[in-house]
């Protein structure tokens, strides 16, 4: 029998709706009919492929299964990011240095690029991001810091960016071999 990541997902939160129901019932005044005829309704009506309870356009999709509460991106509102590069190599660093690069990129569409969202793979890792659109052919910035206090050895840390492109996630990546601050560099 197979299996679906996405199944389960929809069942624990249609389990939680109708706990949530259950105790909104409480206090509402709303009978314990009401609440089984939700749950029923769920139970038939819970497609594998959309997150319950949401509109019809938030349909899982590849671009968006990490986050199935995601909003599709559609083709008419989708832009491209094209970035300068999307791996920067801090080289050899001392545990303790926090270090920047900052990520060029051009939207390189026909439509405003909005970020909607940057986060870091760990809290070592902090993303600056723009918040306003960037207009097609526009240039913008991501600037990436990295604390390097606690991790020694190699280090390879992600940067998720959430824009209206297809896909609707872009990865940016830092690395760096963190040494001991007692270590001198040449």
């Amino acid at each position: 029998m197979k299996k679906s990541l996405f199944t389960f997902s929809n069942a624990t939160k249609a389990f939680a709706l109708v706990g949530l129901l259950a105790f909104s019932a409480c206090s509402n005044g709303v009978s314990t009919s009401d609440v089984e005829k939700t749950k029923e309704g769920l139970n038939e009506s819970t497609n594998p492929n959309t997150v319950p309870g949401s509109a019809e356009n938030t349909a899982v999709t590849p671009t968006n299964a990490t986050d199935p509460q995601a909003p599709t991106v559609t083709p008419e509102k989708a832009t491209t990011i094209t970035f300068e590069k999307e791996v920067h190599d801090f080289g050899t660093v001392k545990e303790g240095d926090e270090v920047t690069y900052v990520f060029k990129f051009k939207n390189s569409g026909d439509k405003p690029l909005l970020i909607t969202d940057a986060k870091g793979s760990c809290g070592c890792t902090v993303p600056d991001y723009p918040k306003n659109p960037i207009a097609p052919g526009e240039k913008g910035e991501i600037k990436v810091k990295f604390n390097s206090k606690g991790k020694p050895g190699a280090q390879t840390k992600f940067v998720t960016l959430n824009a209206n492109t297809i896909p609707a996630e872009t990865r940016l990546t830092i690395k760096a071999n963190v040494i001991g601050s007692d270590v001198k560099t040449k």
